[in-house]
């Protein structure tokens, strides 16, 4: 079994949802952590496990950061971590990858696909194995009990529904 662990300082967990219909508002989480296992050379058997810090979440705007903590979205106090733990991998090509596992956000647990681009493997200068990965995918946050919402005087929603996941992800051999 060879393991990997997250360079948390070479990766980033983001974010993006629509603001008023017109623009996207983009966050990401700083406090992360996540680990790969697997046996097989092509990365087919992989098993991926990943958590992060909800009280690290920023999107630049200290009000809104203190919205997002709140009980409206991921209420931190009660849930301080979200996770995701990998329940299988499907191959589509030498570097493409479905990844499906159970996504926990608050204290809802749903199943997500996640698509996977592989970006190769690479001995870095001090003789570290590294993997590297572009992970993206979409969820809707009412799934998972982040339910607040409010209308614009034109009936427009303020906060979309659906977030997109944009996760930039490199792992170092252990």
């Amino acid at each position: 079994m060879t393991t990997y662990k997250i360079d948390a300082s070479h990766s980033e967990v983001g974010f993006k949802i629509r603001h008023l219909m017109i623009t996207n508002v983009t966050g990401k989480f700083t406090e992360f952590d996540a680990t790969l296992e697997s046996d097989k050379e092509d990365l087919s058997d992989a098993k991926i496990s990943f958590e992060a810090n909800v009280n690290s979440i920023t999107t630049h705007n200290e009000q809104r950061d203190g919205h997002l903590k709140s009980d409206d979205f991921f209420n931190a106090e009660k849930f301080p971590k979200l996770t995701f733990v990998s329940t299988g991998i499907t191959k589509k090509s030498d570097d493409e990858f479905v990844l499906a596992g159970n996504l926990t956000i608050r204290d809802v647990t749903k199943l997500v696909e996640l698509a996977v681009e592989y970006g190769g493997k690479i001995v870095d200068p001090y003789g570290q194995t590294k993997l590297g990965f572009e992970i993206v995918g979409k969820i809707n946050r009412k799934d998972f009990g982040l339910t607040w919402s409010a209308t614009t005087e034109t009936g427009g929603l303020v906060v979309a529904d659906e977030v997109k996941l944009q996760v930039t992800v490199e792992m170092v051999k252990q």
